[in-house]
């Protein structure tokens, strides 16, 4: 038989450890926060189940902590995961772009639709937003769509419009032939309109990407177009990678989904600014 005050002694200890244990748990969450920032600062965008599985904790927790980041202002809350708001971005696998923002993705796609005029002569660039205008092209016939991307290519292959592929050499991050054998071929054709996308933009530094052939090959196409569209998300704005991919003097129009900060000086530069999200 146990005497009494061995079991309360017994009770006393286990209720103190119980008591480290919840201390201790809260005590992670900031570490954990921190790391979570640290992932998508590093890879500028993550998916939910990539946070879950990297910090093996459950699909629950990995919102609480992207709800509390977010509140913060460290990150952005996108479907199906989260982007970076902090510094220079750089290019995440091009998977993990189409998968991500799908929703924002969509309406500015639907909005560039309607620059699309029978007759046009357009360019397709290699972006995951210019990818959501492939797909809702595959029902006009009356265009032709010339295009550096291997996605949009496939998208269009089986049915739509007049379809034309730059040939080049295969950067396999975005998908796209880039290099001087592209150039060459761009610098030679007239192009009505050119839907464009970036890894990120700023007022100053204007549209960037993280690779300098993918920024030539931006330019190139840029300076052949009667009008350039760009469609980028909000998440976008702001940012700054490696390569200038283009000056706002060569932009007509920038289509996002939320007001950007800078959206009055991008109209004073002469880039009509159309919002997808109405505040």
């Amino acid at each position: 038989m146990i005497a009494p005050r061995h079991i309360f002694a017994i009770i006393a200890h286990i209720q103190s450890k119980l008591n480290i244990a919840a201390v201790d748990g809260k005590a992670l969450a900031p570490q954990r926060w921190e790391q979570v920032r640290a992932l998508i600062r590093d890879r500028g965008v993550i998916r939910l189940e990539d946070l879950c599985r990297r910090l093996n904790v459950s699909a629950a927790t990995v919102r609480r902590d992207l709800d509390e980041l977010e509140r913060k202002g460290a990150i952005r809350r996108v479907h199906g995961g989260a982007v970076s708001v902090e510094g220079r971005l750089e290019e995440p696998m091009f998977e993990d772009k189409t998968s991500l923002a799908a929703r924002e993705k969509r309406r500015i796609a639907e909005a560039a639709l309607k620059f699309v005029a029978g007759g046009d002569t357009i360019f397709l660039d290699g972006g995951s937003t210019v990818l959501e205008l492939a797909r809702l092209l595959r029902e006009r016939t009356n265009i032709t769509v010339v295009t550096n991307s291997l996605r949009a290519a496939q998208e269009l292959a089986g049915q739509g419009p007049r379809l034309i592929v730059i040939g080049g050499e295969l950067r396999r991050l975005s998908q796209t032939m880039v290099g001087p054998l592209t150039r060459l071929v761009l610098q030679d054709l007239h192009l009505d309109k050119a839907f464009m996308g970036t890894i990120g933009f700023a007022l100053r530094e204007g549209l960037t990407t993280t690779d300098p052939s993918e920024a030539f090959t931006k330019e190139a196409v840029m300076g052949q177009s009667r009008q350039v569209i760009v469609l980028a998300d909000s998440s976008k704005a702001g940012k700054v990678s490696f390569a200038r991919a283009g000056h706002w003097e060569q932009v007509q129009v920038l289509i996002t989904d939320q007001r950007i900060h800078f959206a009055k000086e991008l109209t004073r530069k002469g880039v009509r600014v159309l919002l997808t999200q109405k505040e």
